[in-house]
């Protein structure tokens, strides 16, 4: 009979079952049984419950067992570790020392102990648990060794992990050197964990991933999939947080073929469509420019949570599809979700790229009197863009003067780039002298400046605004254009002639300027910052990275495919055009996604409706 009730208890329990298990247990008399009432608080202990209710259910049966042994005693410690303060754990512990007559520490006491002291972030409580494993001989264990590294990284102390792995090279698992490979990369410090990386005896699933997760969290995606390459060619079996880090890379870098990739590999190991997976493989396709792919993911996912309907309605957004956006935030609202404060950047940016001012406002005073959401920059930043593109450009200046905290440079910025739209000389140059004032590093407040008096052809002030540009070692960023093909991913700079096929490109980029002139076409060289010839000006924007891209995609891509290509900065109006007159000359389908939105050219039109 007791052993049934030990097999019984030993599986993990709902806290509902532990109960009628425990009822069971009072019944047939067997409650004076220490061993059985241990493992009842350790079905405690693994469930994920940690409601008042449970944890007082817990001190009860603790309290019930006369002379608690270390196993009971320990399991009331990670039961403990469901609050939100290590106190109580740290107190029982503190008793186990005093009555040590009956029940003594061992080193799993000490791994309960930190990983409470992880949850809370208690580091001078932590440090005294790492005392006290000193003290009594219990440090050079290797659980212990892998909590303390947990537990330093969780308090953002990495010194003290490296210290505490560096102390027993011969006290080593795999946990800790995925231990301090996470704690590396949780602070930034992904060459550090490239190096724990490459130093590893061995590697499992879960270091490929870390160190996956590390590149993509840092920016540096090219090397995240790299090393995803280079984790199949060894035969590695993927995990979801693999697939999930790659698919977020494919998606920032707008490569299909990737992300498509990523998706053959879920459905042929029968990945289950979790929400995070489906989640990232909706904004995967919406920023690789399928958001038809997006809402079909989207409509068959079995479970959706609120980031879900968040990314689905920042794609739409993002594709200019504000109805659709803006009716799939009515259906969450009808769903009875609440919505984030993300929901509304995504609900702001589709008001945003659609000009709907009335919308717009209308929304904007929802999220803060209905919703209580305090709004952030992004959520300014949607509304300045907004009322700033439309011609409101005095309404996203009040608006900006009568932020409660202060404002973010990039708003101003903004409301800059509108006064050059709206040709808004006074303001734009008063804007401008601001952000050079509050940022005299940052090139690109000098370009929009200098941007506006070319506009009104004010060209000593345009040289004034570049000498002084010059003079503080700022430079405008690079543009660049990425296009995904023949399993490789090319990268264009304006004037780029690094290319293997530079020589062909720019044959068929003449191609284009004369078929595209044949049909009408004249260029629009006022984003030209120079005093220079119309010949030069010409010249300068016709070789803007994106028309590089282009004419690389019609060389390599066959006729009548679509033209997929990333661009970091905003399109200029002369590529915009230029855009739709080769979508319409050549007969394709040019979907790009600048630094503000997708562009889709089909038969000489842009889906923005030159809106952007």
């Amino acid at each position: 009979m007791v052993a049934a009730k030990s097999l019984l208890l030993s599986a993990a329990l709902s806290v509902h079952q532990t109960k009628q298990a425990h009822a069971h247990l009072i019944v047939s008399g067997f409650t004076a049984n220490t061993q059985l009432m241990a493992h009842l608080l350790c079905s405690l202990a693994l469930s994920t419950s940690s409601s008042p209710t449970s944890f007082h259910y817990s001190l009860s049966l603790y309290h019930s067992i006369t002379f608690p042994t270390v196993f009971a005693t320990n399991n009331m410690i990670r039961c403990f570790s469901n609050c939100p303060s290590p106190r109580h754990s740290l107190l029982l512990f503190s008793s186990m020392l005093r009555t040590s007559s009956y029940v003594k520490p061992n080193n799993h006491t000490f791994t309960f102990l930190l990983q409470t002291c992880s949850l809370a972030s208690a580091l001078a409580e932590g440090a005294q648990v790492h005392s006290h494993a000193l003290k009594l001989g219990f440090a050079d264990y290797v659980f212990v060794r892998n909590a303390l590294i947990h537990f330093y990284c969780s308090c953002s102390r990495i010194e003290c992990s490296k210290r505490v792995f560096d102390e027993n090279a011969h006290c080593r698992d795999i946990v800790t050197w995925n231990s301090m490979l996470a704690a590396f990369v949780r602070d930034g410090q992904i060459g550090n964990a490239r190096k724990v990386f490459d130093e590893m005896p061995e590697r499992d699933v879960i270091s490929w991933s870390t160190v996956i997760s590390g590149y993509v969290q840092n920016g540096q995606l090219e090397q995240g999939l790299e090393c995803f390459k280079e984790m199949r060619d060894k035969g590695m079996r993927l995990n979801e947080a693999t697939l999930v880090s790659v698919l977020s890379a494919s998606a920032q870098m707008g490569l299909l073929e990737q992300g498509r990739l990523v998706h053959s590999l879920v459905q042929s190991l029968n990945f289950p469509l979790t929400v995070s997976l489906g989640t990232a493989l909706i904004d995967m396709y919406a920023k690789c420019g399928c958001i038809e792919q997006s809402r079909h993911l989207f409509q068959n996912m079995p479970r959706r949570d609120i980031w879900t309907w968040n990314v689905m309605i920042c794609g739409l957004a993002s594709h200019g599809l504000a109805k659709e956006a803006l009716e799939l935030f009515q259906r969450l609202i009808n769903d009875g979700l609440c919505p984030a404060n993300v929901t509304f950047i995504g609900v702001l940016g589709a008001c945003s790229r659609a000009g709907l001012v009335t919308e717009g406002r209308y929304y904007f005073s929802l999220m803060t009197n209905k919703y209580g959401i305090e709004p952030e920059m992004e959520h300014y930043g949607c509304m300045v863009d907004l009322l700033g593109r439309a011609g409101f450009v005095d309404e996203a200046a009040d608006m900006i003067e009568k932020m409660t905290v202060p404002p973010d440079p990039i708003l101003w910025a903004t409301l800059l780039g509108a006064c050059k739209m709206h040709g808004s000389i006074k303001l734009g140059e008063k804007i401008g002298n601001k952000l050079i004032q509050l940022d005299p590093t940052h090139d690109g407040h000098y370009v929009q400046l200098a941007s506006i008096y070319a506009k009104a052809k004010k060209w000593e002030d345009v040289v004034r605004v570049r000498r002084l540009m010059a003079e503080r070692n700022t430079n405008k960023a690079a543009g660049w254009s990425l296009i995904e093909a023949q399993g490789k991913v090319h990268k264009f700079v304006a004037g780029d002639r690094e290319h293997e096929r530079s020589q062909e490109i720019y044959k068929m980029l003449e191609t284009i300027v004369t078929r595209i002139a044949e049909a009408g076409y004249s260029p629009n060289v006022s984003s030209v910052l120079h005093d220079i010839g119309e010949e030069e000006k010409e010249n300068a924007i016709k070789e803007h990275s994106e028309r590089l891209a282009m004419a690389f995609g019609l060389l390599v891509t066959g006729d009548g495919d679509c033209i997929r290509i990333v661009k970091n900065l905003r399109v200029c109006e002369d590529c915009h055009e230029v855009s739709k007159m080769i979508s319409k000359v050549f007969g394709r389908e040019i979907i790009v996604r600048d630094g503000s939105r997708f562009h889709h050219f089909k038969e000489g039109k842009c889906s923005c409706l030159d809106y952007w």
